[in-house]
């Protein structure tokens, strides 16, 4: 069982599968429900990727970027400040963030460990 420490896997692995590819679709939904062009959406959807640059420093700062852009929280208070504020691009960019973390958690990339950029919450889901 130590060989699994930290990472999700069975049942609740299933669930965080099934979350993901929920919290992909309803950002698909906030997203469209702003009308913007469509277009916008696969275009901007990669660019949270560019969190990954840390790797270039260290494994260690690389998984700190990386879980920082890859975590929902900033898409959460971007879309709050979007609604709030009557911005839809700001909502809209949210949105998209969220999207791009339940995309990718729904593929199995979760959250990384300092140790190994395959090193995730989600390893098994890969």
């Amino acid at each position: 069982m130590s060989e699994n420490r930290g990472i999700v896997f069975g049942l609740p692995a299933k669930f965080l599968k099934a979350e993901a590819v929920s919290i992909f679709a309803a950002s698909i939904w906030l997203f469209a429900v702003q009308g913007l062009d469509w277009w916008w959406y696969p275009v901007l959807l990669l660019v949270p990727d560019i969190f990954m640059v840390g790797y270039l420093a260290s494994i260690k700062l690389g998984a700190i970027s990386y879980n920082i852009g890859h975590s929902l929280i900033p898409g959460l208070v971007l879309v709050v400040l979007g609604l709030i504020s009557g911005s839809h691009w700001t909502t809209a960019i949210g949105a998209i963030w969220i999207g791009h973390v339940g995309m990718d958690r729904a593929v199995g990339y979760g959250l990384k460990y300092h140790d190994s950029f395959k090193h995730t919450h989600l390893s098994d889901l890969k």
